[in-house]
């Protein structure tokens, strides 16, 4: 694997819920280790309320965890002050779901995007450099220059999309989260967006956390993928090894509800049965247990060993019955 710009190591996220007893603690996301390279896409997916969204705003910096550490290049931004995370704030930005909701209408475009340079001065100092470069970007991004001065409603769904991407690049980040970038477009936008975001990486090396409940799509555009479940990640490896050979009885799920158009590769459909345990209340040993039909005893009595795909570098998945067709080596957590 290549340089390492992100490093996540055994974070932890608790927030404080009212209740008839006093406050409960939600468990948002519950010991998420992940690296992320230079020039790479990671797919996050799972379940609406999984925590990817707060694993999200803590890459952001805009949460503190509880317990664990982010490294971004080797420092951790939750101890730096002043221009030291001032510095920090730039290396990693956000594409929003909605492009709609994410741009001040009020705003033109070339507002919108040179915005954060008023915060972070010294990027481009001059005013000429400043409107440069906001052409620059709108030209990188496949708006016209001259459209610098129109306002969001007179732009597509997809010409918004455009615009949160250049903003995104104002800083010259080494790390966007794309928090369900197309998932308001069409499918003939989408196609367009996702076909500029490699194009950006491969120009920029940028790396991407690609956050979709579109599997498809996450095939598409990912190197590795993550699947989180309740806070934890369950498993984690190179796409094409986690899609054809999933390990986790609940990425084996989620993939065999994902259409295809592929008829020789038909999955039998598995139905989960009942509901998502609350984070207020997680099941005791392995999170899934309450909806697994594998599930036996000894899955409640501690976190699952990590099971490792020998076959493939990296496929891990936290499970006591992995699945797939290849020999899984079982390993202690954390080991």
């Amino acid at each position: 694997m290549s340089e390492s710009v992100l490093q996540v190591r055994e974070v932890s996220k608790t927030f404080a819920v009212p209740g008839k007893s006093g406050h409960n603690r939600l468990r948002a996301l519950d010991g998420i280790t992940l690296d992320l390279a230079r020039g790479e896409t990671l797919g996050l997916v799972g379940e609406s309320g999984c925590g990817k969204s707060t694993l999200a705003r803590t890459l952001m910096m805009l949460e503190r965890p509880d317990a664990g550490t982010v490294s971004w290049g080797g420092a951790d931004p939750f101890v730096q002050k002043g221009k030291d995370m001032l510095a920090l704030r730039r290396r990693v930005q956000m594409v929003f779901q909605d492009p709609y909701a994410s741009l001040n209408a009020r705003m033109t475009a070339g507002d919108i995007i040179s915005e954060p340079w008023r915060t972070h001065k010294t990027l481009y100092a001059s005013k000429r450099d400043r409107a440069a470069r906001v052409r620059e970007l709108l030209h990188m991004v496949g708006l016209r220059p001259s459209d610098e001065s129109r306002t969001p409603q007179e732009f597509s769904g997809g010409q918004r999309q455009r615009l949160g991407i250049a903003r995104a690049l104002a800083l010259n980040p080494e790390v966007i989260i794309c928090d369900e970038p197309v998932s308001a477009l069409d499918l003939s936008v989408q196609a367009q967006v996702l076909n500029l975001l490699n194009e950006l990486q491969q120009e920029l090396g940028i790396s991407y956390i690609f956050i979709s409940h579109d599997l498809s799509v996450v095939r598409h555009v990912a190197d590795r993928v993550a699947v989180m479940y309740l806070g934890r990640i369950v498993e984690t490896g190179a796409t094409e090894a986690v899609f054809d050979r999933p390990a986790h009885p609940y990425t084996e799920a989620l993939l065999s509800a994902a259409p295809t158009l592929d008829q020789t590769t038909k999955r039998e459909r598995i139905i989960l049965e009942g509901e998502v345990p609350s984070p207020l209340n997680p099941p005791s040993g392995c999170r899934f247990r309450t909806r697994c039909m594998h599930a036996t005893d000894v899955c409640a009595t501690a976190l699952p060993p990590v099971a490792v795909d020998e076959s493939s570098a990296g496929h891990v998945a936290e499970c006591y019955h992995p699945r797939g067709t290849v020999d899984l080596a079982l390993t202690a957590v954390g080991a």
